[in-house]
This record gives C-alpha cells, sequence and structure tokens, in this order.
C-alpha cells in the first residue's frame, strides 16, 4: 500500500506521487485531522500542501508538527499581494503550524492581471517570500493558480522568477480543451527544463455542482472507486507530475487507494467511456 516517490523538482526531496492536499482539514475535528494522519503515515504520503486560507488546516496541521515535522515536506501558501501583508500571513502560518520554519511557501492563486503585477513588483508579496527564504524560514519558493487563463500567469511567472514550483489544474477533461492543453504542455515542459516541479490538482472533478453541494469541495466529485481509479491513474500517467489529493476527507481514502494500485495509464477510450457514464463536465472553460 505504498505509493512511489519521485523528486520534486530540484529540491532533492522525495515526495510521494500524491501530495496532501491539507484543504481537506479546513472544517473537520481534531480527531479527524488526526484519523487523516494514521492514514497518510499508512501509505507512506510524506508531503503536506496547505494554505493561509484553508480554514483551520494549518491549526489541525500544527499539532501533529512535535512528532512528525520530520517526516513530511511542509509546504503552505500566501494569498497577500504585498510584502507586508505576506510578512504578517506567512508570520502567522508558522504559528499555526507551530513550526519555525517551512519547505515551500507558495504565491496563492497567482492569476489575475493586476494582482500578479502588485505581488511581482518592489513592495510585493514576492520580494518579502525571497527576504524570508534568505532569513532560512522556507528554502523554497512556489506559485499556483486555477482556471484556463493559469498557463498564461504561470509562464510570466516563471520568465520573471525562478520559481521552484508550480500547481496548477490537470485531469483527462480539461486537457481535451485544446487551448488549456497547449498552455499545460507548455509550462510542463519550461518546468522539465528547469527542473521546477509540477502540481496538479482537481484530478477527480466530476462537473461544477448541478444542486446542492454533497462534498467538502467547490466542484461535484468522482464517488466510485472505479471512477477515482481511472481519473487517478491519468494523472500519475504523467511520469513527472505530482497528484494533490481531494480537499474531502472521506474521499481521500479512496484516492490514496487508486494511486497506491497505479500500474498503467488509461487509454483515451477508457477515460471517454468514464466521461460518458458519468456526465463529466469542464470545471473550468
Amino acid at each position: 500500500m505504498t505509493i512511489a516517490k519521485i523528486p520534486f523538482g530540484r529540491t532533492g526531496h522525495l515526495s510521494t506521487r500524491t501530495l496532501f492536499g491539507a484543504a481537506a482539514l479546513g472544517s473537520v475535528t481534531q480527531d479527524a485531522a488526526d484519523r487523516t494522519l494514521d492514514l497518510l503515515l499508512e501509505y507512506g504520503v510524506n508531503h503536506i500542501d496547505t494554505a493561509a486560507s484553508y480554514g483551520e488546516s494549518e491549526l489541525r496541521i500544527g499539532p501533529w508538527m512535535a512528532q512528525h515535522r520530520k517526516h513530511f515536506f511542509l509546504a503552505t501558501k500566501t494569498g497577500k499581494r504585498t510584502y507586508t501583508e505576506a510578512r504578517e500571513e506567512f508570520h502567522r502560518s508558522l504559528d499555526r503550524l507551530r513550526v519555525d520554519s517551512v519547505d515551500l511557501i507558495q504565491l496563492h492563486y497567482l492569476v489575475t492581471d493586476d494582482e500578479w503585477k502588485v505581488a511581482m513588483r518592489p513592495g510585493g508579496a514576492l520580494e518579502y517570500l525571497i527576504e524570508a527564504r534568505d532569513q532560512g524560514l522556507v528554502k523554497y519558493i512556489g506559485v499556483t493558480g486555477h482556471d484556463v487563463a493559469v498557463t498564461h500567469s504561470h509562464l510570466n511567472s516563471l520568465d520573471v522568477f525562478d520559481f521552484d514550483s508550480v500547481l496548477l489544474p490537470y485531469n483527462y477533461v480539461m486537457m481535451k480543451n485544446s487551448t488549456y492543453a497547449a498552455g499545460f504542455n507548455a509550462v510542463l515542459a519550461l518546468a522539465r527544463s528547469r527542473g521546477i516541479a509540477v502540481q496538479t490538482i482537481k484530478a477527480i472533478t466530476r462537473r461544477p455542482y448541478h444542486g446542492e453541494p454533497t462534498h467538502a469541495v467547490w466542484y461535484e466529485p468522482l464517488t466510485q472507486q472505479d471512477a477515482i481509479d481511472k481519473a487517478v491513474h491519468w494523472v500519475l500517467g504523467q511520469p513527472d507530475v505530482f497528484l494533490n489529493t481531494v480537499g474531502d476527507v472521506t474521499l481521500l481514502p479512496k484516492v490514496l487507494d487508486a494511486a497506491s494500485r497505479f500500474e498503467r495509464r488509461p487509454s483515451d477510450a477508457e477515460m471517454d467511456a468514464v466521461i460518458t457514464e458519468w456526465a463529466m463536465e469542464p470545471l473550468f472553460t
């Protein structure tokens, strides 16, 4: 029941192909979070990805760190765009996580042009993250985003600064969008050439909600193991990307189970059958 590990870009850390997407802890009790930790340890997951904006997530992770800090590559994110705001939020994250430093800090959802300009200019959030790295509060700096436009934003970001990681959506349905697929492949090629880690999200997205939410994610997820298997195996079929797990603790066991059994990428015909069976739709257009 172990999950394969590969280098997390040029960091030198061997991370499990599935990174724990700790948004799943945003609204759960500490007892539920602790049961999730047990599951992560069972599957050998050794990389946690959280964010300042993920509800109570950092607070739920904090109690684990006294015993388990050395077992995890620990990443968080700041959604602030100015130097001062990013500094304040990052130090709050350190306090909530109960650590002196993290391995990776990421500019969270940096997509729109106006926010991008603020974050990247002098006095922006990136300036502070570089300072935090120089002070030993963090080792690496990344950038994340959603939407179809994220590939354009990431390419601009990588043109300005040599980020250590990027994060963006990746699933079979989204890659049927030729514009997004071209952008994703451009980001992936650039990342490969520089040794930048590529993290992916939204692996088990079924479609936007057509009614009331049923899970702790803002899209309707796939819920049956066979469909989750194919969605997860399709992402892992891209050999040098990471899959950030689902933001719902009730679906996490199914994603980890699928990842532990990965052998091959499903064919297009198999994936098209899943789309038909589950009436899947693009989350971003």
